[in-house]
């Protein structure tokens, strides 16, 4: 039986690309640097910041330093307009039976509480876990296992819905089934298309 859901952010609940795009861009501007690459989208679209921002300054021989420095200047909230929930999200998240609790473990850092506040869907959760909240983010298990622990919940009676390869690592490290999200590649107890497909889960995992 399945006694809490799991959702990671970035690509789950949110299509974040584009506020991602934009938001790290500007932060190459005030540097008089070049925009991102597809390969370097697809890489801080899974990661958190701090790794977002090693990799860009690293591959650009920017000083780690002064990059940092300079990225403190760029406050993300600004972009989280140009985020949009995944369709069908708030419907899931209302259906899901009151006996089951729903969390999040990200590998955002401070942008995951105004994000929520934003959208109006922080009351939805019990429990967030962001990348500051473990010593070490996805693709460990560690934000996973700490939602088990305070749910004293066993892996089996959970749910965990990713899209990355980071998520799905975390998962199977953890030992919680895996629902891949819009990503056939990735090795997964389910995949689904659609959130709602969630609901079929809860309910076919029921005594």
């Amino acid at each position: 039986m399945v006694r809490v859901v799991i959702f990671d952010c970035d690509g789950v609940m949110f299509d974040s690309k584009e506020a991602n795009r934009a938001y790290y861009n500007e932060i190459l501007r005030r540097m008089g640097q070049r925009e991102m690459d597809p390969q370097e989208l697809e890489f801080v679209h899974a990661s958190t910041a701090q790794e977002a921002l090693r990799f860009l300054f690293k591959r650009r021989g920017v000083d780690l330093q002064e990059g940092l420095s300079k990225a403190k200047e760029v406050d993300y909230r600004p972009f989280i307009g140009l985020m949009k929930p995944e369709p069908h999200l708030r419907e899931l998240l209302e259906a899901i039976p009151p006996d089951v609790k729903k969390a999040i473990s990200t590998n955002r850092t401070t942008t995951i509480g105004p994000l929520l506040d934003h959208f109006g869907l922080r009351d939805h959760f019990d429990l967030v876990i962001s990348a500051r909240d473990v010593s070490r983010p996805k693709p460990h298990p560690d934000s996973l296992l700490r939602i088990l622990e305070h749910f004293s919940l066993m892996p089996h009676q959970a749910l965990f819905i990713g899209d990355t390869e980071r998520d799905e690592r975390a998962s199977r490290l953890a030992g919680i089934p895996f629902v891949a999200y819009k990503n056939p590649a990735l090795r997964a107890d389910y995949h689904i298309d659609d959130l709602l497909e969630i609901l079929d889960i809860i309910r076919n995992k029921r005594p």
